[in-house]
């Protein structure tokens, strides 16, 4: 496994972070996500990355990891979704750290990240006061901001935050060109969401209403040369963009992490191709929220 500094948190995360969504959908077995998530660390894997709102996530990671707490960084996402608390407020944060502590049976969570708030919430400032009060008391390592566009230029700029998490990959590389450079330059941390674009290469025909929507017409219409493994060029793509300190990738398959690691192995992509992708993107395009 390859490990980076996660700026200047102190932080050493592997260049594949393991995206704990999926493991909350309640149709797959306890048994099934318990051997996941200890794969994932036995394999190399040491970032593991959740939120309140992926359902039975942080407390399959409390029950199945919390015996190896030290062996792993912890990152969640607050902001929503408790009881008797109104969302986006000061309250809401510390309370919602709280819970997550409880329910992942830590002491402390390495990186919490503001999960997607919009930009008039963070000029608000109360929600960022609450998240640099909760590192203060010890709660947490790192204070963090996960979302795109405007929002995330005014988070790196507020000199806040420790890290940032955004979307980067092929088809979205709005944040990669226009404010990963911004947030290097303050020495924070960059964690990459949606590597492989929700990998829209296994549909044939658009796929409406799918998650991969955007993204599959985005490739589409970048026309790239014709790849024997989209994944591969994909996940290369992302793993090694310029100021990528980890990308997080989900899976319920043991097998789908073996091959991430196989891939990102192989080092980045030919410097022809990766210049030919990144000139092949419309620069009018946003980041996907």
């Amino acid at each position: 496994m390859i490990y980076r500094e996660l700026g200047k948190t102190g932080l050493k995360v592997s260049a594949i972070g393991f995206g704990a969504g999926e493991i909350g959908d309640y149709s797959i077995s306890d048994s099934e996500v318990d051997k996941l998530l200890n794969a994932a660390l036995d394999l190399g894997i040491n970032l593991i990355d959740t939120a309140r709102g992926y359902y039975a996530s942080e407390e399959r990671i409390g029950r199945f990891l919390s015996h190896r707490r030290n062996e792993f960084i912890l990152s969640t996402k607050v902001g929503y979704g408790i009881e008797g608390y109104n969302d986006w407020t000061y309250e809401i944060i510390l309370a919602g750290i709280d819970e997550a502590l409880r329910v992942m049976k830590t002491d402390y969570i390495d990186i919490v990240h503001l999960h997607s708030c919009d930009i008039n919430v963070l000029k608000k400032g109360e929600v960022t006061e609450a998240l640099l009060k909760a590192k203060q008391m010890g709660k947490i390592r790192v204070a963090a901001y996960s979302g795109e566009n405007d929002a995330l230029e005014y988070a790196i700029n507020s000199d806040k935050f420790d890290s940032i998490m955004t979307s980067v990959n092929i088809c979205d590389q709005y944040s990669l060109n226009n404010l990963i450079p911004m947030a290097k330059q303050k020495d924070l941390g960059v964690i990459a969401k949606r590597p492989i674009a929700n990998a829209p290469w296994r549909f044939v025909e658009r796929p409406v209403g799918n998650y991969a929507e955007e993204y599959w017409l985005r490739w589409k219409e970048m026309n790239l040369p014709e790849s024997e493994n989209w994944l591969d060029t994909f996940l290369r793509f992302s793993v090694y963009a310029d100021g990528i300190d980890s990308a997080i990738i989900g899976s319920t398959n043991v097998n789908h992490l073996q091959t991430d690691i196989q891939i990102i192995e192989k080092g980045p992509l030919n410097p022809a191709l990766a210049n030919y992708i990144k000139t092949s993107f419309n620069e009018y395009w946003m980041g996907l929220i």
